[in-house]
């Protein structure tokens, strides 16, 4: 039977042979968890996925959210699998037990989450989103507040939202209106209005804790006059039974390209002058404790585009097996040959192993970030830990726009492979398109993320840090160098690396310089090439597990996967590092043409 969602096979390389992680179970915070649990963790996490979650994804779409008279009611039949997910507490299995989470190792949750995203993203966020919330509050909020909201939301009996973006004031966040007003009690009187609120309202839970981006009365211009505030949808009384509604209300939802099961509200507070919040953490420290959520958001919507790219490619190599049409090139000329499947055509072939080469790449990188989050939480000394820190910090912009991106691009391939059928809805992967469009845009578009990559991130700590980086793909080079058949491969990522090192610091020095507003018209190009780097690493890393596997011996069935490996890293060194290798030559021609020409040169006057 052809796999759904996710390579199970796969996920167990990148798992447990690329990235060793058995190793890192021999530490004390999972000594709960060995090789068999973490397996029947997955195992159980891909059943529910394909069984429950999967069939609710065409119907739920197709239903929509409701928005009437103030409330949002989500689609019938998500009700059931939402109740399914908080029993058997899989909207948690990433957080810290001690939150009343699972408290599962990071690859192995990012498994599981990656098939409950793949199978109905929305339905899957109704019951995990509120652990951003728990988490802010966790690490700023007081032991009262602790007490009163964190294992609610962990368990998802509420809901959890991120009140950021107003209609004047999207990725300028600074510029927001939303005020707050001191109260004799130390409570504060909220009244503003925000837009494009994932989970803002809907009917799965008994209450909504909405953090809320806001400036006290006051307070200074900017970012820097920024606090944050929790506004519960329902007052929460002392012995933690619910209260009075709060002023804040949904005003009308979104409708949206793709993700129609998912409520994405506009918010009112203090419409009647009640809507009451409560300081999280320092006053004028907002931004700081949002972007403690912002990484995470980042890092989740970089996985959901993980997931649809791999359900659709799951989907357009299966189709391609089974839809017979036109004849084998080798006999073309003869009329009475038989169709063949249409992966026995060559272009059908290259555009089938461009997705896979992606896919792979896309799934090592996040687990590699994963892994990296808890190496520095698992670090013995302060040297260690910062350096996985740091590596997370540089990587995060590339895992939210890189893999966005070309998620959704590999969805967009796999409705190529299907030809007018994918276009159509009877098949999901023109679902999956749709879907995925929206994770360029979450939590800040490419231009934002090269921004940050650009102007934050290649700086940190004098350059070190992405001196680092590349010290590591340096690394994966070198262990290639010593395999028979990946020297050429080796050597061709070798190239690209030193040829990013001399782009990186040249455009670094550009930004810095007077000329720095075409340094950022080149900055999303050099994400690009970034993440091209990364995604080659990522495939020689592959080939060369893969190769030390096949020279141990293994069984015959898993002979084609590890060879499939080598071919997968041969194809993106050969067919697409030279591609990067333009992209950064257009990089260094530093083209001034997008910031010289004038406003009415673009035309449409």
């Amino acid at each position: 039977m052809a796999q759904l969602l996710a390579d199970r096979r796969d996920i167990d390389f990148v798992i447990w042979e690329q990235f060793k992680g058995e190793e890192l179970l021999k530490y004390d915070m999972y000594k709960e968890f060995n090789r068999k649990t973490c397996d029947m963790i997955i195992n159980e996490a891909r059943k529910l996925a394909i069984n429950e979650m999967l069939p609710t994804l065409q119907e739920s779409d197709e239903i929509g959210v409701k928005f009437e008279n103030g409330t949002v009611k989500v689609p019938e039949c998500m009700r059931r699998v939402h109740k399914l997910l908080l029993e058997g507490e899989w909207g948690n299995v990433s957080v810290p037990a001690e939150m009343g989470g699972q408290g599962a190792p990071g690859l192995v949750s990012t498994a599981a989450v990656e098939y409950f995203m793949a199978a109905n993203w929305p339905l899957y966020t109704y019951a995990a989103m509120g652990n951003g919330t728990a988490d802010m509050i966790e690490k700023y909020g007081t032991e009262e507040q602790k007490k009163m909201y964190v294992q609610r939301l962990v368990s998802g009996e509420w809901g959890g939202t991120m009140l950021l973006t107003e209609a004047n004031a999207g990725t300028d966040v600074g510029a927001l209106t939303t005020t707050a007003v001191k109260n004799a009690d130390g409570s504060y009187s909220l009244t503003g209005n925000k837009i494009f609120i994932t989970n803002g309202e809907h009917d799965l839970c008994d209450n909504i804790i909405h953090p809320v981006l806001a400036r006290i009365e006051g307070d200074p211009a900017g970012t820097k006059g920024i606090s944050i505030f929790i506004v519960p949808k329902f007052f929460v009384n002392p012995d933690g039974s619910l209260g009075d509604r709060n002023d804040i209300v949904c005003t009308g939802t979104e409708e949206k390209m793709g993700i129609h099961a998912s409520a994405t509200c506009s918010m009112a507070m203090g419409s009647k002058g009640k809507c009451i919040g409560y300081l999280l953490g320092e006053e004028r420290k907002g931004m700081k404790i949002m972007f403690n959520m912002m990484n995470g958001a980042r890092m989740g919507t970089g996985l959901q585009a993980l997931a649809y790219a791999s359900a659709a490619y799951l989907l357009a190599v299966n189709y391609a097996r089974e839809r017979l049409q036109g004849r084998d090139l080798v006999n073309f000329a003869n009329p009475e040959a038989p169709s063949v499947a249409i992966i026995n055509h060559p272009d059908v072939r290259r555009n089938l192993l461009w997705m896979k080469s992606y896919v792979d790449g896309m799934r090592s990188f996040f687990y590699y970030m994963a892994m990296c989050r808890t190496r520095g939480v698992l670090a013995a000394t302060t040297e260690e830990r910062e350096k996985y820190d740091d590596m997370f910090e540089l990587l995060t912009p590339l895992i939210k726009d890189y893999l966005s991106v070309h998620g959704h691009e590999v969805c967009v391939q796999a409705i190529q492979v299907y030809g007018g059928a994918g276009y159509c809805k009877d098949y999901p992967v023109e679902q999956y398109a749709r879907d995925c469009k929206i994770t360029s845009i979450f939590e800040g578009t490419s231009g934002v993320q090269a921004m940050d990559l650009l102007a934050r991130k290649l700086g940190m700590k004098k350059g070190q840090v992405f001196i680092n980086f590349l010290t590591e793909i340096q690394k994966t080079v070198a262990d290639a160098k010593k395999i028979d058949g990946l020297t050429d491969l080796a050597e061709k990522l070798e190239a690209l690396a030193n040829r990013l090192g001399e782009t990186a610091m040249n455009l670094g020095g550009k930004a810095m310089s007077l000329e720095f507003k075409t340094a950022f018209a080149h900055s999303v190009p050099f994400l690009e090439t970034v993440g091209d780097t990364i995604m080659a690493w990522m495939l020689l890393w592959r080939a060369s597990a893969a190769s030390h596997q096949l020279g141990n011996g293994v069984k015959a069935k898993d002979v084609v996967f590890y060879q499939s490996q080598l071919k997968t890293a041969e194809f993106f060194m050969k067919t697409l590092i030279p591609v990067t290798m333009g992209k950064l030559d257009a990089i260094k021609g530093f083209c001034p043409a997008a910031i010289e020409i004038d406003d009415a040169g673009f035309g449409g006057l």
